[in-house]
């Protein structure tokens, strides 16, 4: 008699078992929505602006009559309510969880997610390898078949409980799912296209299938050994909760609330070139931005050129910082930590180095410094500072911050920022749901991405650095965090001219910064912009080509002398990147270096036109062509 045929389980039918879920994005969205934790904010906002409503009628008592006595009633009920509100999201970001509790749910469906992948997989790895004898025994026999439908209805029942719908990072975790479904059974699906699968423009793919599955095994088997299947939990594992690869002390008596300035000395062996870079860090980050990596690391590259660093840490703010506004962190820290490195260094160059918010800061302190310092009939003595990625111009046109901009309207309120958070200021969970909403799909693409790159081993450990530079983000005080969003987003004070910063001279103080001194004073600007930036788009990024020694000959392109404006088809981030960071540092190095007739100029007090700079006028790509 013939044997019987042996029928092995197929993908679609383990995926079957799931059905379909809130992670596969049936509705095509381009974006993560996370529509439950919007409602409840809508329902939140609600009752307090309903509170401020009751507390009017009660004050006017004579104006609203009978109204008064049920306002007051009304309004004991819901103080009763929102403090168990504010209670809640303050423990919340006092224990470092997320105070959007749907949120943090969804937090917990990622962590099982993974840990069921990391099981499921292990299951098949004998001796670091995908044994694919174990494979085809569980996908062909009724116990091994059973074990599958019970271990997928595992995935299933956190799929259903997820609390967002379209491209978010779930659907990126399933997508590893149906990688290993396929592994398993050897199996493509009838409908389903092939996870990480090299495809020609046609959609074919690029190799057999054998090779599909070859690669995929070993994406697999290097996840399961770093365990690395949720990006947070591995990257807190990978880094120990310390990344930065530079060293550096803080220096002596810099502690000025929860801000310190921390000082990079030279290597060994390395000598100065007398120059010092002060390093202006945004407030919602690590620093560790600017020193990710061996390799990664802005900080690394340049104290190997001789240059002195100094860096701002603002730390993780408190209770203390909750009332400190952008005065504090915009003109009383530079001025501390500009003071103490003149003192340290009094016969070197401080040039600036900013990144992001950082740079939207520190330029109007420049230009308030130039004031000061020209009313004393004192020359400008810091007149280079390179710019990355940093946001100057916020309007509805022309900048590309319309998304954010219309995001605030619609949904920031500054009374409910400072009573949920008032007293514990506002949480990295904020910050970064209000950036996902301005990086279509971001949460998928970033995890998808690590998934993608899993296959070549050594990628897995290169990027635990900036994975938990990514998922750890910092407080943001939530006085200055009103301030940034009403005069700087919603204000475009900057930009306009209308940005006040304090002064020891009477006839500056709480005035609005002349930005246009910069040209005065000889400051130089370094403008590195990216034009797949969402966060600091290209249109934003324009102190380059607005102030400073800007002129028609610099704009797009460098001259010497000049600002420098360099637009690169780069995100935002581009740092994590080796090969556009040392792109980045040969530029900004070679400006740093700049000594040109105009500059000279300045010391001597002549007057160079741009027509008698014709022939000083030096191109980037000649440069670069000459190195």
């Amino acid at each position: 008699m013939p044997s019987k045929k042996i029928s092995k389980m197929t993908p679609d039918e383990l995926l079957s078992v799931i059905d379909y879920s809130p992670a596969d994005n049936l509705e095509h969205l381009a974006t993560t929505i996370p529509w439950k934790s919007k409602m409840v904010g809508q329902q939140i906002r609600g009752l307090f602006n309903y509170q401020q409503f009751l507390e009017t009628i009660k004050k006017n008592p004579l104006v609203f009559g009978p109204l008064s006595f049920s306002a007051s009633w009304q309004s004991a009920i819901l103080d009763s309510m929102l403090r168990h509100v504010k209670a809640s999201a303050r423990l919340a970001v006092g224990a470092s969880r997320n105070p959007d509790a749907i949120a943090d749910q969804n937090g917990w469906i990622y962590k099982s997610y993974s840990r069921l992948l990391y099981t499921l997989t292990g299951f098949f790895i004998k001796d670091g390898k995908f044994n694919r004898d174990k494979a085809l025994m569980i996908c062909t026999t009724p116990k091994g078949k059973e074990y599958l439908r019970n271990y997928i209805d595992e995935f299933a029942q956190l799929e259903q409980q997820y609390n967002n719908i379209g491209l978010s990072r779930l659907k990126a975790m399933k997508e590893l799912l149906k990688c290993l479904l396929v592994l398993i059974t050897e199996q493509p699906f009838r409908s389903e296209p092939l996870p990480f699968a090299k495809t020609n423009p046609d959609g074919s793919l690029k190799t057999s299938f054998e090779e599909y599955l070859a690669e995929n095994r070993m994406r697999l088997e290097n996840l399961y050994e770093a365990n690395a299947f949720d990006i947070k939990e591995y990257s807190e594992r990978a880094t120990l909760g310390k990344i930065g690869c530079s060293r550096y002390e803080y220096v002596e008596g810099s502690l000025n609330h929860r801000v310190r300035l921390r000082c990079y000395p030279l290597p060994e062996g390395i000598t100065s070139n007398g120059k010092v870079i002060y390093m202006s860090t945004p407030l919602i980050n690590k620093p560790e931005l600017f020193d990710l990596a061996s390799g990664k690391s802005v900080v690394e590259a340049m104290v190997k050129k001789g240059y002195v660093i100094y860096l701002v840490d603002h730390g993780d703010p408190g209770w203390e910082e909750t009332e400190l506004g952008l005065d504090f962190y915009g003109k009383i820290i530079p001025d501390f930590y500009l003071d103490m490195i003149k003192k340290r260094h009094p016969k070197d160059e401080i040039y600036i180095m900013a990144y992001c918010m950082g740079g939207t800061l520190i330029l109007p302190y420049l230009a308030r410094r130039a004031e000061e310092l020209l009313a004393d009939g004192k020359p400008m003595d810091i007149k280079k500072i390179a710019l990355m990625a940093s946001p100057m111009k916020f309007d509805d046109d022309e900048s590309g911050h319309n998304p954010i901009r219309s995001l605030i309207r619609r949904d920031y309120d500054p009374y409910l920022m400072k009573e949920l958070f008032g007293a514990v200021n506002i949480p990295p969970q904020v910050i970064e749901a209000g950036m996902n909403e301005i990086q279509p799909g971001v949460q998928h693409t970033v995890v998808l991405g690590f998934y993608g790159r899993a296959e070549i081993k050594e990628s897995i450990a290169d990027s635990a650095p900036f994975l938990y530079w990514l998922t750890h983000g910092t407080k943001f005080p939530v006085s200055a965090h009103v301030q940034w969003i009403q005069n700087i987003f919603i204000g475009n004070q900057v930009y306009e001219g209308k940005y006040c910063l304090p002064s020891f001279n009477p006839k500056f103080n709480g005035k609005p910064v002349n930005m246009a001194i910069l040209k005065k004073a000889g400051v130089r600007i370094f403008d590195y912009k990216g034009s797949r930036d969402p966060i600091a788009p290209a249109g934003s990024c324009v102190a380059g080509e607005t102030w400073g020694m800007v002129d028609t000959g610099n704009v797009k392109f460098t001259s010497g002398g000049l600002n420098r404006v360099i637009e690169k088809n780069i995100g935002h981030i581009f740092v994590v990147s080796r090969k556009l960071l040392a792109e980045y540092l040969e530029l900004v190095e070679d400006f740093y270096n700049d000594s040109s007739i105009n500059q000279r100029a300045m010391l001597t007090g002549k007057d160079l036109s741009a027509r008698h700079l014709a022939d000083n006028v030096v191109d980037i790509k000649k440069i670069q062509a000459k190195k």
